[in-house]
C-alpha cells in the first residue's frame, strides 16, 4: 500500500471531489437563474461513512453511439444530484434564489479549502516522519 492510498487521504480526496461536483452543480444554478421554469440542484450533504458506496459507484460508464467511437460519462452520479426544495419562487417560475446560491458557492469554497489545507498539512507530516523535510 502506497503512502497515498492511506484511508485519509482517500477520504480527503473523495471530500474534495464532491466539493467539485457540488461547485458545478451551484454554477449551473447560477447561470439558469432565469431560465423559466428551471429548477435547482444540489448534493446530498457528504459523510464520510458513506464513502465506501461512493467509491464503487465512480467508475466512469461508456457507450457505444456508433461502431468507430465511444463517449463516456461520468457525471454527478457518485454523488446523487437532487432537486431543491424551494420555498421561493421568482416572477420567472424557477426556485433558484441568486442570494442563496452565492452564500452555499462561498461556503462550499471555504470548504474545499479546509480539505485541502488539511491534505497538504498532512502530506508535510508524513515526510517529517519519514525524515524528508521538503
Amino acid at each position: 500500500m502506497g503512502l497515498m492510498d492511506m484511508p485519509v487521504f482517500s477520504a480527503l480526496t473523495d471530500k474534495m471531489r464532491w466539493h467539485q461536483t457540488r461547485q458545478g452543480l451551484l454554477a449551473e444554478n447560477v447561470a439558469n437563474a432565469e431560465t423559466p421554469g428551471y429548477r435547482g440542484r444540489d448534493l446530498k450533504q457528504y459523510e464520510f461513512a458513506d464513502r465506501q458506496g461512493m467509491m464503487s459507484s465512480s467508475a466512469v460508464v461508456t457507450s457505444v453511439t456508433q461502431p468507430m467511437h465511444f463517449s463516456a460519462s461520468s457525471g454527478e452520479g457518485a454523488f446523487n444530484a437532487q432537486r431543491m426544495a424551494n420555498f421561493e419562487v421568482t416572477p420567472e417560475g424557477n426556485g433558484v434564489t441568486l442570494e442563496d446560491e452565492m452564500m452555499k458557492v462561498t461556503t462550499n469554497m471555504m470548504d474545499y479549502q479546509a480539505a485541502t489545507s488539511l491534505y497538504q498539512k498532512s502530506v508535510r507530516i508524513l515526510r517529517v516522519a519519514l525524515g524528508k523535510n521538503v
